[in-house]
């Protein structure tokens, strides 16, 4: 008590406390860490080409990082080696060549079988990379398994600054006009230090991370964003649905909710009307972007991960029901902001 006995604001307190936390992140043994381990990042493998992994993967590309790729599509392995990049035939051969993998793969059991499978990353227990990055979304039970797996692992070769393997689980947002651009927000989970080993990495391919806690918060982080993100483009397209129903256009709609309580990054980043927006997918008859059955497949993991915590999610519920009907009507592979015209029987902007 005595100790604060003089400080005359918390606002003082709290200023006191992030001054000590930076110093400790600055101190020599985190500093240290993560530039020696990023130094050892010049050979990155991927594992994964689809819409977002390919583009990632171009980044790490530009950035100057030597690549390594796998996929089981053989059209998209051989766009990379046709910019003479070096394509893998497995998981593990990619793991052998690489310091670093990343996988960015559709669900959880892709993920698992690319880790733990015949030809997987951890094949035969020891492993070359030091670091291995999950970049799907899955569910975080899957994320929490494979981290423990990977690091009851041996490293081929020890490192002063990694004596064992770890692993980060880092969902990304921004879908693929972000991978496109290079400006995702990485979600990470797992140990702080690979994760401050990491920053580098993940900012050469995007320009937001968000370290959310131990193995499996990223995944449980995106699952979260991706629930809050599909309710808000059902609130947009029934709103605007609406709007037209009772006169009114969706551009003056989309401007009123732009400048007013009802902005949201479904309204003034990626709106579903065609017509209104230029550079989404509603300007290109929702092709591209993120499918529906994504979406579908990542509101079964936020149900799921509710009800395995007791917890109600009505709107999720619903969400869920409203995406699978629409995969189910034949749109799954159109962007899930497709919802404003085969739900809501929304209209162009004319």
């Amino acid at each position: 008590m005595a100790i604060f006995y003089r400080v005359r604001s918390l606002n003082y307190v709290s200023k006191c406390f992030s001054s000590i936390n930076a110093l400790y992140l600055q101190s020599p043994i985190r500093r240290f860490y993560s530039e020696q381990a990023t130094s050892h990042f010049e050979s990155v493998g991927f594992v994964g080409l689809g819409n977002m992994g390919s583009r990632m993967a171009n980044n790490l590309i530009k950035a100057g990082y030597r690549v390594a790729v796998h996929d089981i599509n053989c059209n998209a392995m051989k766009k990379f080696s046709d910019m003479g990049v070096e394509t893998k035939e497995t998981p593990l051969e990619v793991a052998e060549a690489s310091d670093v993998v990343i996988t960015m793969l559709p669900s959880s059991s892709h993920v698992y079988d690319v880790y733990t499978g015949p030809n997987g990353l951890l094949h035969g227990g020891e492993l070359r990379p030091w670091l291995l990055i999950d970049s799907s979304t899955i569910d975080p039970q899957t994320s929490r398994k494979l981290s423990l797996a990977v690091s009851n692992c041996t490293l081929k070769e020890k490192r002063d600054y990694a004596k064992k393997p770890a692993m980060l689980d880092a969902p990304v947002s921004g879908g693929v006009l972000a991978a496109e651009a290079g400006t995702l927000t990485f979600m990470v989970g797992g140990s702080e230090e690979a994760y401050l080993a990491a920053k580098s990495l993940f900012l050469s391919i995007g320009k937001n991370t968000v370290f959310c806690g131990g193995p499996g918060n990223g995944s449980a982080a995106k699952i979260c964003n991706n629930l809050a993100m599909a309710i808000s483009m059902l609130g947009v397209s029934e709103s605007v649905a609406l709007g037209q129903s009772l006169g009114i256009s969706a551009s003056t709609l989309t401007r009123v909710l732009n400048s007013s309580s009802g902005r949201c990054w479904s309204s003034d980043s990626y709106n579903p009307v065609p017509g209104v927006m230029e550079g989404v997918p509603s300007s290109r008859n929702y092709d591209g972007g993120f499918a529906s059955k994504l979406m579908a497949k990542d509101l079964n993991l936020g149900a799921t991960s509710a009800k395995e915590v007791g917890l109600k999610c009505p709107l999720t519920s619903q969400a869920q029901e409203i995406y699978t009907e629409l995969c189910e009507d034949g749109h799954e592979t159109e962007d899930f902001s497709c919802v404003f015209r085969h739900y809501y029987s929304g209209k162009n902007e004319t």
